[in-house]
């Protein structure tokens, strides 16, 4: 497909955009009363499109990958079609995100600063206060719909965490969802992270399977590029005419650390000597890259981060394949991407593409403890020690498999941030917040493989594609008088590497990890790090940190030699603190988790909820089983060969539970992160016919993640006992369902696969129930009746 030639100037580059969407022409005029009167006519109709000289947009933007990580930027990890974009375009060196994700592309996706969008966090740690409530303001449109409502195909593919944790339900609402917010098209997932193998999935509002196995060499990073390429073909085949935005964030490389090991092997041997080492081959070819100046420092390793020599080792070859194989999944992510590249290329459409390409949303993650992990489940619930360096040993083949849900230890995370201090959630320095950036557009951007040195943040990229596009910032949208952007236009540097710097000043915070940027000085104080469980300090305890301009890794602290100059920093913070929404500080972890603390809203509440068969949930929809007793009651219809397939389960291979017939006879499997299954089976096989079906687990209690008794009943007749050790407290899964009726996920017994566990009879519905109850009772229709009224 060739190029699209310029156009002529045409009657959709003078109308009025700042009021969207655009209101529709009235035709004053002759109207005749036949059609066939030679004086009939009407102005043709003419489909919306943006002004002539509107390029295509393409933002790409990888998770959670340090400064440090991609070659492109002197990293380890091999990644030839960013540096053949970059060799194409331009290098940022001075780009900055918000140290988190969700708060991230909330930021990316509208213009604005994240408090000022409700995205303090990541939506499951949203609150009742206007800057953290998860909760985008409808005076502060995203991007893709004012291009959407001037002209442009708009689609997404790829990690969406940007919708309210309550609002990720089969039923909405869907106002924060991709196609409620701007793309008319959206194929991805709807969470913090997803399992590359086995993802939960959704065309727009709909859930989906992956149309393979791992077995059969599915992975989710191939499956997105196959969807984004199909859709960008389908695009320019029939409306070659009209611009797209395109928006693919695959979710790589955030663990887990997912990859088939053709990719990973590439990389064996090569990080035996550690991350120490790694940090100073970094930083010599950073300096040969002119990505940072030849005079700067590499920042020393904190005390908190132990150095490589100092590991047992008996752990390190598990350490070594631990970045072995996130090296391996960068470079697949590069592949992929260099695929949808490809794709643009072969439509002829390069030049006229404006892409943006970002090389994390935020600094390398150090959620993955000092030993990291073989399943990031165990930290997340507050439980890493369960993995002990002998469990680790054992599983060293399995790391980076469907078998495996793992992440790398803070060593490589910092090590992937080079030459800068800290990481991810540490948004006080730039290890949280300094990300690689490329801009690549042959008809705007003329410089080949140059660097800019200018200041910028993600909040500018939305104001420079309007720019760009040629349309004003709109002041009404769907009715809703507009905020402001907050962002800068980057397009001066498009052109002149010297070019002011026009982002002045910039406020950072997250987890109370908060700094200040203003005309190069930076004011910082680190409140917290991601890895360690203890209480951090108050507020007005934390040290702050001072460096000038000349100092561009923040390496030499020079606070005691201008204390004036931190107080006027600090009191600038606040002011900008305050403008954002970004207090009240919220430097909360676990207890945010709980919605009765954090004051939002629950899907469900009470103690009983009914379930049916074909649904699939997330876990937030689910009542909580946990750190309690419960009972599960399914009326089942059993055929006349007997009972098979899944009733009902929730989590997956990593962390759940799921009751299950096997062979005619009823089993619980509690699944203990992937390490223990806890299996209680029945006596004897359920007859054919209709049945009540039950297992009850009643929880030793005296505190968090304790084990507990399990009976099962067929139609209030005990039929079987066993034991569970030990619960998980938290959370089962990141991305796992509950599924009524079979396992779409990941399986949650090792006794069944992922395929085929469909129950083989008939499920009229399934009832949870948190306490203890007289459990050989029957649950009548009338009793349903009444649980489903009360919850009106």
């Amino acid at each position: 497909m060739a190029t699209r030639s310029p156009a002529p100037p045409s009657p959709f580059d003078t109308l009025s955009r700042s009021i969207l969407p655009i209101p529709d022409p009235v035709y004053v005029g002759l109207t005749t009363y036949d059609a066939k009167d030679p004086d009939t006519s009407f102005p043709p109709i003419k489909a919306l499109r943006p002004p002539t000289k509107a390029p295509n947009v393409l933002i790409l933007l990888v998770d959670d990958a340090g400064f440090g990580s991609s070659s492109v930027f002197g990293g380890p990890c091999h990644t030839p079609n960013f540096e053949k974009l970059a060799a194409g375009g331009i290098k940022y060196t001075r780009f900055h995100t918000t140290a988190l994700c969700s708060p991230t592309r909330q930021a990316l996706l509208t213009g604005r600063n994240h408090h000022s969008v409700g995205m303090g966090a990541i939506t499951e740690m949203g609150t009742s206060a206007p800057g953290n409530s998860g909760v985008r303001p409808k005076n502060k449109a995203p991007l893709a719909e004012i291009l959407k409502l001037n002209g442009f195909s708009t689609a997404q593919f790829g990690k969406c965490h940007e919708v309210a944790l309550w609002e990720v339900t089969p039923v909405g609402p869907f106002n924060q969802w991709p196609t409620g917010s701007g793309f008319e098209h959206f194929y991805g997932f709807v969470g913090g992270e997803a399992n590359q193998y086995y993802p939960g999935l959704y065309e727009g509002t709909k859930a989906i399977e992956p149309d393979r196995s791992p077995e059969d060499g599915y992975t989710l990073n191939n499956d997105l590029a196959n969807r984004a390429i199909t859709w960008i073909r389908q695009q320019k085949a029939l409306m070659a005419d009209k611009p797209f935005f395109v928006y693919y964030a695959p979710g790589a490389t955030h663990a887990p650390h997912h990859v088939p090991a053709e990719w990973s092997d590439r990389y064996k041997g090569r990080f035996d000597a550690g991350w120490d080492v790694l940090r100073e081959e970094t930083f010599e070819r950073q300096k040969q890259l002119g990505v940072i100046p030849a005079d700067a420092q590499l920042t020393a390793r904190h005390d908190e981060i132990p150095a490589w020599d100092a590991m047992d080792d008996a752990l390190k070859p598990v350490l070594a394949r631990q970045m072995e194989i996130y090296a391996g999944f960068m470079e697949q992510t590069d592949h992929e991407i260099g695929r949808v590249l490809d794709a643009v290329r072969d439509l002829g459409i390069m030049d006229d593409t404006l892409i943006y390409l970002i090389i994390g949303d935020n600094g390398a993650s150090a959620e993955g403890t000092i030993n990291g992990c073989f399943n990031e489940m165990a930290t997340l619930n507050g439980m890493p020690g369960i993995e002990t360096v002998e469990f680790l040993r054992s599983r060293i083949d399995d790391f980076g498999t469907p078998k495996a849900y793992n992440h790398y230890a803070v060593g490589w995370a910092h090590a992937l941030c080079t030459p800068y201090q800290w990481t991810k959630q540490i948004a006080s320095h730039w290890g949280g917040t300094r990300n690689g950036l490329v801009v690549h557009w042959p008809n705007g951007v003329e410089a080949k493989g140059e660097l800019r040195h200018q200041f910028h943040h993600v909040i500018d990229i939305a104001k420079t594609v309007l720019e760009v596009c040629h349309l004003p910032e709109p002041a009404i949208v769907n009715s809703i008088a507009q905020a402001p952007f907050e962002g800068v236009t980057m397009l001066p540097t498009f052109t002149d590497p010297k070019a002011p710097e026009n982002h002045r000043v910039q406020y950072f915070e997250m987890m109370g990890n908060r700094g200040l940027y203003l005309d190069g000085w930076t004011a910082c104080t680190r409140h917290r790090t991601p890895w360690k469980a203890d209480a951090p300090p108050p507020f007005d305890d934390d040290v702050w940190e001072l460096y000038a301009p000349d100092d561009w890794t923040q390496s030499s602290n020079i606070v005691d030699q201008d204390p004036k100059r931190l107080a006027d920093l600090q009191r600038l913070w606040l002011i900008e603190a305050t403008k954002y929404n970004v207090v009240p500080l919220d430097d909360r972890g676990f207890e945010r988790v709980n919605p009765d603390i954090a004051g939002r809203p629950q899907v469900i509440t009470g103690n009983s909820q009914l379930l049916f068969q074909g649904m699939r949930v997330t876990e937030a929809c689910v009542l909580t089983l946990k750190n309690k007793s419960y009972t599960v009651t399914a009326q089942v219809t059993v055929p006349e060969a007997g009972a098979d397939g899944v009733i009902i389960t929730q989590g997956g291979e990593y962390g759940g539970w799921t009751l299950y017939c096997l062979q005619g006879r009823l089993k619980y499997c509690y699944n203990f992160f992937g390490i223990e299954h806890y299996i209680t089976t029945s006596d004897s096989d359920i007859p054919s016919g209709d049945h009540q079906l039950r297992v009850a687990f009643k929880y030793d209690g005296g505190g968090l993640a304790k084990g507990g008794d399990v009976t099962l009943f067929c139609d209030g007749t005990q039929i079987g006992k066993g034991r569970v050790e030990q619960t998980q407290p938290m959370g089962y899964s990141a991305d796992e369902a509950c599924d009524v009726g079979g396992d779409t996920g990941s399986p949650a017994s090792p006794e069944y696969g992922n395929t085929g566990n469909r129950f083989t009879g008939d499920i009229a519905w399934v009832q949870l129930d948190i306490g203890e109850d007289n459990h050989d009772h029957l649950i009548k229709p009338e009793d349903r009746l009444k649980l489903a009224m009360a919850r009106q």
